[in-house]
């Protein structure tokens, strides 16, 4: 079958290198692509928030299958577009991708159906915002409520810093229209992790647990990122507590959704909080987390594209997964300033070298040019190895980092502390 990957990242090009495994596969596009997709599949400069320019590149190429890896899209309605056309999407519809697109929407929906999450209240105005903080204390988290690229959330550990947060995002619009109202919710304290699975509108298939880490610097320190490296499985989810996260969260905001008219067909993602109190969910995602992608797509033995048109097809009842039983681990290379302003053009090296040591890179931030590849953005790369144990999955994963280089090379050197620490 003809596939369309949409997206530009370390995720999409984990999904075209899985995807083109399948022997189901024929031709594998990527739209736009980066550096490293046109390894595995045709790169298409065709801009993703084009409803019509899709339809119309899907139809020319007569694509069976569309799997879209940013959000952007999906909450631009790409999925009732094309699947008007009779074309197979792995995505929600506009109205289920509000779980992202709006934390309102999500919040409200999670109150409906007893979901367990953090105690929050909505503001439109800085001033009785700033008055409930006074009231209230710290800390806190701010967030705006619609898409940010992932940097519309922040933890306040001061008054005036929580009140800085709420003026910068609803009177100076740092966030666009993103942040015409904003959440204050009480800071959950834990351990975060993230909890992938796949529904067709009613049915569940888990994917393997993982856990991100948000923070630029060692230690969890430093400004919030998309995502600074990744490890699957979390050895914090034992078969319990996996259970207890589907029964309390998963399985009701899935048969919520269907109740409400708006089933959900895709990968739902929750960021969960695992605290004293039990599991709490911190936010969803309608579509594959980046990077638990890869960290968890190596580890998975079963054909992807089979899941996915599963999925998109509207019937998983049938799918069984099945797994290597080795762990993974993914370091984030980033380039220097990233989260903030950061130079491009870099020229990377070592990255053949890497791979004989037996990792996978996958690009994000990267671009080729006179045959050269440079970066072209704050995520450059993903370095993922494998191994029994995660120790051997991260002496693998930082021996391939070890062989890579380009100036300003930035990246933390305590992915899966918390597993290594848990497992002594």
């Amino acid at each position: 079958m003809n596939i369309l990957v949409i997206g530009s990242g370390g995720r999409e090009h984990a999904l075209c290198w899985k995807i083109k495994q399948s022997p189901k596969t024929a031709d594998l596009y990527c739209m736009p692509g980066n550096g490293g997709t046109s390894e595995y599949a045709v790169n298409c400069d065709v801009d993703i928030l084009d409803n019509d320019a899709i339809k119309n590149f899907c139809k020319e190429k007569k694509i069976d299958l569309v799997v879209v890896g940013p959000e952007v899209p999906l909450s631009r309605g790409i999925t009732d577009v094309l699947e008007t056309e009779g074309i197979r999407v792995c995505g929600p519809s506009y109205a289920a991708s509000r779980l992202e697109s709006s934390k309102i929407f999500a919040k409200e929906l999670m109150g409906r159906y007893n979901i367990p999450t953090a105690g929050f209240r909505i503001f439109e105005t800085a001033d009785k915002a700033e008055a409930y903080l006074r009231e209230i204390g710290t800390p806190v988290v701010i967030k705006a409520d619609g898409l940010a690229a992932g940097k519309g959330v922040i933890v306040a550990k001061t008054v005036p810093e929580a009140m800085k947060a709420a003026k910068e995002i609803l009177e100076d619009k740092v966030f666009g229209s993103a942040g015409n109202k904003i959440i204050i919710e009480e800071c959950l304290e834990g351990e975060e992790v993230s909890i992938l699975v796949m529904s067709d509108g009613k049915n569940i298939i888990s994917l393997a647990s993982s856990q991100d880490h948000k923070r630029i610097y060692d230690g969890d320190k430093g400004p919030n990122t998309g995502g600074m490296g990744a490890y699957s499985p979390a050895p914090v989810v034992d078969k319990k507590l996996f259970n207890e996260i589907n029964k309390t969260i998963i399985r009701p905001i899935i048969d919520g959704l269907a109740e409400e008219g708006t089933p959900y067909k895709g990968v739902l993602y929750a960021g969960v909080m695992i605290t004293d109190l039990g599991v709490k969910v911190l936010e969803f995602n309608v579509r594959f987390g980046d990077p638990e992608t890869q960290a968890i797509l190596p580890r998975l033995k079963t054909d992807l594209v089979e899941l996915l048109m599963a999925t998109a097809s509207g019937d998983i009842s049938g799918i069984r997964l099945k797994w290597d039983k080795r762990d993974c681990v993914a370091v984030v290379l980033a380039s220097g300033g990233y989260p903030g302003k950061y130079e491009k053009a870099r020229q990377i090296t070592g990255i053949d070298d890497a791979e004989k040591e037996g990792v996978v890179v996958f690009h994000a931030g990267t671009m080729v040019q006179d045959g050269t590849l440079l970066t072209s953005g704050g995520r450059v790369l993903s370095v993922a190895g494998m191994g029994l144990g995660i120790k051997k999955a991260l002496e693998h994963a930082y021996a391939g980092v070890d062989r890579i280089h380009f100036e300003g090379m930035t990246y933390r050197r305590d992915i899966a502390h918390r597993a290594v620490e848990r497992l002594g």
